[in-house]
């Protein structure tokens, strides 16, 4: 199904933070960068009529509850407090039932639950929730140690933060890489996190840093293929090796030859999903060479095979769902 209608629930007790994260990714018109828009529509009991946040204001939803059914996705951020509205959840479920995706933000998920959307089937919620989450609904497999998870036709995820990276996921998942890429370009997302919370979620791409250095960057990621050493590109540079290295750290978080592992690592990713070549010539398009370096260091770092990976994301799959 494509992605092109999106509706959120607010209700009172909404969190505001997560509730602008959908607004970020699903909200904002970026026509001008090549990003299709979505029909996106802010719904809450009584269209006109505000709703209490968490943080003093009120929120006034243009569209009723109606709306959510029918909507490509139903988006729901986090919500403070567990009287949810009947008339709320049985437009959830309806939504649902009719085939929207529903996704949950951080404690959103308990919404979901009460809908009766999480029965039998895995999950994940922020980790001062997830115990709570478990004792409400027995049945439900929740995961604490994931960003989200993806169950198909029900995403949800973790604290904050985390529901950008949900979005975003969704995003690749049903409108490619090119599309998350420029979404993600325009927010300046967090780098990848590490630990335990490994997923099958978009790999940070690079984020612009000071001006001096973002032509260095530039030229690695259009030469990805090349052979690249520390020395190597502080010459290029005009720097000595350790002055090189450390400027690196500084403006990105890692050091030369993690960053350049990372960004081939991506750009194998996007050629697994865009394109029909096999596991060889991507091995060398990226720059590793052989395939049993790219599957070494892409199984590490995305905590699955190159072909797995492709089964699940190629463009046409259909795709298919993933916690750590």
């Amino acid at each position: 199904m494509p992605l092109k209608s999106v509706s959120t629930l607010v209700l009172d007790g909404l969190a505001m933070f997560e509730f602008g994260v959908i607004c970020e990714v699903f909200g904002i018109d970026r026509s001008s960068d090549g990003v299709p828009n979505f029909d996106f529509k802010v719904c809450g009991p009584e269209p006109g009529q505000p709703v209490s946040t968490s943080v003093g204001v009120t929120l006034t939803p243009e569209h009723g509850l109606d709306d959510l059914v029918g909507a490509d996705l139903v988006a729901i951020p986090a919500i403070g407090t567990s009287a949810y509205l009947p008339d709320a959840l049985r437009a959830v479920r309806a939504a649902a039932d009719a085939g929207s995706i529903i996704l949950t933000v951080c404690s959103g998920a308990f919404v979901a639950g009460a809908a009766g959307l999480l029965d039998g089937r895995p999950c994940t919620t922020h980790w001062m929730h997830a115990d709570e989450l478990a004792r409400e609904y027995p049945t439900a497999k929740v995961d604490r140690n994931v960003l989200f998870v993806d169950d198909g036709n029900l995403i949800t995820s973790a604290g904050t933060a985390a529901g950008i990276d949900a979005c975003l996921h969704l995003v690749r998942r049903e409108l490619g890489s090119e599309v998350t890429n420029k979404i993600a370009r325009r927010m300046v997302v967090a780098p990848q996190r590490d630990g335990g919370q490994r997923q099958y979620i978009d790999q940070p791409i690079p984020v612009r840093c000071s001006e001096r250095f973002a032509p260095h960057l530039d030229w690695i990621m259009a030469n990805l293929d090349r052979p690249h050493t520390v020395g190597a590109l502080a010459a290029r540079a005009h720097m000595s090796a350790r002055t090189f290295a450390r400027r690196f750290v500084e403006e990105t978080g890692r050091t030369p030859m993690q960053w350049v592992t990372d960004q081939r690592v991506l750009y194998a990713r996007r050629l697994l999903e865009e394109t029909d070549l096999d596991v060889d010539r991507i091995a060398e398009h990226s720059g590793f060479g052989t395939a049993t370096l790219l599957r070494h260091h892409f199984r590490r770092i995305i905590g699955v095979t190159p072909s797995d990976y492709r089964r699940r994301f190629a463009c046409g799959s259909g795709g298919e769902a993933a916690s750590a």
